[in-house]
This record gives structure tokens, C-alpha cells and sequence, in this order.
């Protein structure tokens, strides 16, 4: 049965309250993530291995960061700098075998300390010793924090899930540090329209892109 008008239009209002606060608690925590010269450190490093070494980037994570860590990596790829996903409990049986000694490990953990996360370091750095780590995690104080070459804070901020557990505002902020590293290596590495379409053959991305580059020449 329909609610009436009036109940619809009241139950509207307060629903749209409600996403407006989740939607305003999400901007503050992004507007948070706190910006230092480790972004700069992270780019430089991803830089020397994937560009100048020719090594890839790497990314892990467990759980929603992992798919997370799954994006970036695939974002990167698509943007010109070589990456790949490593599920990090997949690395134990075999997987741990695609990481090369001029690679970059880049590790997403809310918590920096999981199990399976400081479980691949060490088997890592146990086939290549100096295999370099950029973290993305909200504790500065965390293993993995203090294990990894370059650290990006998330703010550390509050769930917007009602029951402060399930991982929500704290994936926002990890996509966003993700992003701003993606974008900050295009502009280094100078990538181009006519680039991008090289790897986007499908799709309306590929013709978007292939129209991109030929209106630029």
C-alpha cells in the first residue's frame, strides 16, 4: 500500500537529510587525508622502479582493501605505468613468483597491521631484500608504517556505516590517495590522449580517446 502524500513528502525529506549528512561526513574525510611531501616521495619512487628500472608496481590488500589495491593497480596500467594485483594469501601458494627484483610494492591497510599484509612483506623481501614498499593505511604508528619506504595517511577517520565497523569512509579516502597518485604520475610521465587510446581499444573510453587524439593532430 502507498504511504500518503504527506507521509511520502515527510519520509523524502528526512532521506534526504540523511544522505546529505553521509554525503558531507565522506567530503570532510577527504578534505582531511593529510597532504605531506610523502606524495611526492611515493611518485618518485614508483618513478625510479616502474619507469627508469623498468621494473612494475605491485599492489595488495586483504578484504575491501584489497579491491581497493585491485583498482589502483588496474588504473595505473591504463595510464602507462605497468602494475598488477597480488592477493596476498594467493602469494603464499605460487603467485609471489610474478614480483621481480626492480618492482615496487604498494600495500593498502586501514588497520597496517594485517596479518596476511606483513606475511607478503616478509616474503618479499625474502626473495629480494631491498624490494621497496609504499603504504597507504590509517596508523602512523603501525607496523606496517614503520616497515614501508614511503607511508600515505588516510586521516584515520570515523565509518559513516552506523555501526562504525564495516569499511566504508576509510575505502573513500584510500581510492582518493589512489587517485591523486595516478594523476600526479601521468603529469610526471607526460601521458598523453594518444596513449591512452594505444590501451583502451574497446569501448566508449578507446573511442572517446581515439577521437581525443585525433582532433589534437
Amino acid at each position: 500500500m502507498a504511504l500518503p502524500q504527506q507521509c511520502s513528502k515527510e519520509y523524502e525529506k528526512i532521506m534526504t537529510k540523511r544522505v546529505k549528512d553521509i554525503f558531507r561526513q565522506e567530503a570532510l574525510a577527504i578534505n582531511s587525508i593529510p597532504i605531506t611531501g610523502s606524495f611526492e616521495d611515493a611518485i618518485q619512487l614508483i618513478h625510479k622502479q616502474v619507469h627508469q628500472k623498468h621494473g612494475k608496481l605491485v599492489s595488495s590488500g586483504m578484504g575491501k582493501a584489497g579491491e581497493i589495491a585491485k583498482n589502483i593497480s588496474t588504473t595505473f596500467s591504463s595510464t602507462g605505468t605497468p602494475a598488477v594485483f597480488l592477493h596476498p594469501s594467493d602469494s603464499q601458494h605460487g603467485d609471489l613468483g610474478v614480483i621481480q627484483p626492480d618492482d615496487v610494492l604498494l600495500l593498502v591497510s586501514n588497520s597496517g597491521k594485517t596479518r596476511e599484509i606483513l606475511e607478503l612483506i616478509e616474503l618479499s623481501r625474502r626473495l629480494y631484500k631491498n624490494l621497496p614498499i609504499v603504504a597507504i593505511t590509517a596508523k602512523a604508528d603501525s607496523e606496517l608504517s614503520e616497515i614501508a619506504n614511503v607511508s600515505l595517511f588516510t586521516g584515520d577517520p570515523d565509518e559513516v556505516c552506523p555501526l562504525g565497523l564495516s569499511p566504508t569512509t576509510s575505502t573513500t579516502v584510500m581510492t582518493v590517495i589512489g587517485d591523486a597518485l595516478i594523476v600526479l604520475m601521468m603529469e610526471k610521465i607526460g601521458f598523453t590522449s594518444e596513449e591512452y587510446a594505444k590501451r583502451h581499444h574497446g569501448g566508449y573510453l578507446g573511442s572517446k580517446s581515439r577521437a581525443q587524439t585525433n582532433s589534437e593532430t
